[in-house]
C-alpha cells in the first residue's frame, strides 16, 4: 500500500512541474491545496520568500516569469517516500534585471496529502542566485 501511495504522490509532483511550464492555470491550482506553502530561501534575489495559498503560487510564478529566465538542461530525478517527494535537478539561466547568468543545483522537498501539494521547501544555491542578482555599483559611489 505504501508503495502505491508513494508512486501516486510522485506522479502528482510530476504533473505539478509540467503544469508550471504550461499556461493551464486551472490545472496547476487543482494540484495544490488552498493553504499550500512554498518556501524559497535566501535574500538579495527576486524569488526569495514564503508564498502561501493559491494566490501565493500565482504571485511567485508571475514574478519568476518577469524576473528570471531558466532552463533545465536535464530531467530532474524524483525520490518518493510516503507523503514526501524529493525532486533533484539543475537549472541554468539569468536574472533579467542584471543579465547575469547562474547555475543552480536544487532540491525540492514536497509534501503531498490527499493528492495535493501542501508544502514545497526549496534547497538551492542561494549564493549563486544572489550573485547573479547583484547590480553593479554606481560610478558615483
Amino acid at each position: 500500500m505504501e508503495n502505491k501511495i508513494t508512486q501516486a504522490n510522485v506522479q502528482v509532483v510530476k504533473e505539478f512541474l509540467a503544469a508550471m511550464g504550461s499556461s493551464d492555470r486551472g490545472n496547476l491550482l487543482s494540484l495544490v491545496s488552498e493553504d499550500m506553502e512554498w518556501i524559497i530561501p535566501g535574500e538579495d534575489w527576486p524569488l526569495a520568500g514564503t508564498y502561501k495559498g493559491h494566490s501565493g503560487l500565482v504571485d511567485v510564478l508571475q514574478k519568476a516569469s518577469e524576473e528570471v529566465e531558466m532552463t533545465y538542461p536535464k530531467p530532474p530525478e524524483f525520490v518518493g517516500q510516503g507523503e514526501r517527494v524529493f525532486v533533484i535537478g539543475v537549472a541554468t539561466g539569468k536574472i533579467k534585471a542584471t543579465n547575469k547568468a547562474f547555475k543552480d543545483d536544487w532540491v525540492f522537498d514536497v509534501t503531498v496529502r490527499n493528492g495535493k501539494l501542501t508544502n514545497i521547501r526549496e534547497y538551492i544555491d542561494t549564493q549563486a542566485l544572489a550573485r547573479a542578482s547583484e547590480m553593479p555599483a554606481s560610478p558615483n559611489s
